[in-house]
């Protein structure tokens, strides 16, 4: 039996995890047509140089880099760091882009395993690790499902080990602590814009530096490492094109409106399964990760952490009968992947079998929001 048709559910039609954000047709028209008046279509033309602009604002950014994808930005922050071929520590619950970018940098990635109400990397682990591998150069955390890790412990540890602390934010876009963007954190942050994000330009991501100084590396990086004729150093082409940076300038504005809407669908899951940001447990003994104390959370996605993995594949064998496709984020724990050698990580092993997000976009109807959380229970519990 199939749901009702809606804006939000075609009749007959999938409900996936996510739907991009789209903004007005005619307002992205118009920066097309501009784009095609000028026929500047990258190399940092008017729409990415404003684009980076307002992030800049938007981040309380002191240096900070567009590029053309979530995965390069990882890589160049390796690089601007001094990490590329060096051990790093990083977690082993996250999408697999975190691991490739250390892999593709010649990095030799060490894994500390995960806090079991966060889920974010356990200080203590890292702190294991580091005294395990007195060669690492840097810790790579990740802000998993926009929740923040405990950034004053990382930092606190960081600056005691004196290595470098990057952070992997690609959910964080919007998340907020203490007041502070989580991309004010660390030696450096990077994003993901890709069109499953909260905020997007289909695709592309950006690079928060720290330190002002480290802009102009940031764009050498970015364009080959020269600057017209004079070449300054090695560099790649992470360009974002104007194309791309049209749609993040388009749908920037819509940002605290679209958060708002998305703590709306977050709060009718929360009510219908009787769970909360606490951790706590609910119905059926489901509870979500436990939100940072002080978090101003952007609702980038809605996880469930079940029983055990017996449970969560009920779940997820129920919502696809109804053609709904939650999504295993993350599945498997990294330390299982087949090409990796590591050490076990129990506890992330262990949550990459119960974990589960559910749909969530902003636009969700809230009769669909109410169906996939009905059919969560009731499955959970059978």
């Amino acid at each position: 039996m199939m749901r009702s048709g809606s804006d939000n559910a075609p009749p007959g039609g999938p409900v996936h995890v996510t739907r991009a954000a789209l903004p007005p047709l005619e307002d992205y028209l118009a920066c097309v047509r501009r784009i095609f008046s000028t026929h500047g279509l990258t190399n940092m033309g008017e729409f990415a140089r404003g684009l980076e602009a307002e992030l800049t604002r938007t981040l309380d950014a002191p240096a900070l880099a567009v590029c053309a994808n979530g995965t390069l930005a990882l890589q160049l922050a390796l690089r601007l760091l001094g990490l590329n071929g060096k051990t790093v520590i990083t977690t082993p619950f996250t999408y697999v882009a975190t691991l490739s970018a250390l892999l593709w940098e010649g990095c030799t990635p060490i894994f500390a395993d995960i806090d079991p109400h966060s889920l974010c990397m356990d200080p203590a682990e890292a702190a294991r690790q580091l005294d395990a591998h007195p060669e690492a150069a840097g810790l790579l955390p990740v802000h998993v499902y926009g929740n923040a890790c405990d950034v004053d412990a990382l930092e606190a540890l960081t600056r005691e080990r004196g290595v470098a602390l990057l952070y992997d934010a690609a959910h964080a876009f919007g998340s907020r602590i203490r007041g502070k963007s989580l991309f004010a954190f660390g030696d450096a942050a990077t994003a993901s814009f890709h069109a499953t994000k909260l905020f997007h330009t289909v695709e592309g991501g950006c690079i928060v530096a720290r330190d002002p100084a480290r802009k102009k590396e940031l764009e050498l990086l970015r364009a080959f490492g020269h600057v017209g004729d004079t070449h300054f150093s090695l560099g790649i082409n992470a360009k974002l094109s104007e194309l791309h940076a049209a749609m993040g300038l388009c749908l920037l504005p819509e940002l605290p409106a679209n958060i708002a809407r998305r703590a709306t669908v977050t709060g009718m899951y929360d009510e219908t399964l009787g769970l909360a940001g606490d951790g706590a447990p609910g119905a059926e003994g489901l509870r979500r990760p436990r939100l940072a104390p002080g978090l101003a959370w952007n609702h980038a996605y809605y996880p469930v952490i079940f029983p055990d993995g017996g449970v969560r594949a009920r779940v997820t064998e129920a919502l696809e009968a109804r053609d709904i496709h939650p999504r295993r984020y993350f599945f498997p724990s990294l330390t299982r992947l087949p090409y990796v050698q590591s050490p076990p990580c129990p506890v992330a092993e262990e949550m990459a079998e119960r974990v589960l997000c559910l749909p969530l976009w902003a636009d969700m109807a809230p009769e669909l929001t109410r169906e996939i959380a009905e059919l969560t229970r009731a499955a959970a519990r059978a």
